[in-house]
């Protein structure tokens, strides 16, 4: 998460610039920077807040499915990105955002045991 974050603000910006829906209602670097102190800050709840373990996992899983409509736009629109250039890598990526929405809250011990 960390280091994803970090790429918001500098090596992948543009990448993700890329990510974001051409119909969203705000300025793509905006959400860029916006999502990526997001991603460092759940990061560094995982690493330094364990006990904190339940929020940041219900946390983690709100910010996967707020950034779901970018996968959706991603594929829809044809949108490239290293790693995601074609139709079937795009695919593969938007079925695994509900993947990496349930283990946000396995992670979390959702639902308890």
């Amino acid at each position: 998460m960390i280091t994803a974050g970090i790429g918001h603000f500098t090596f992948a910006r543009k990448d993700f610039q890329a990510q974001v829906p051409n119909w969203f209602p705000m300025d793509k670097d905006f959400v860029v920077l916006a999502s990526g102190v997001a991603e460092i800050a759940a990061g560094a709840a995982e690493l330094f807040l364990p006990k904190h373990r339940k929020l940041t996992g219900v946390t983690l899983a709100a910010f996967y499915w707020l950034i779901y409509p970018g996968n959706i736009g991603q594929y829809a629109e044809k949108q490239s990105m290293p790693g995601l250039d074609n139709d079937r890598a795009r695919l593969i990526r938007l079925f695994g955002q509900p993947a990496l929405i349930a283990l946000a809250l396995w992670g979390a011990g959702i639902p308890e045991k």
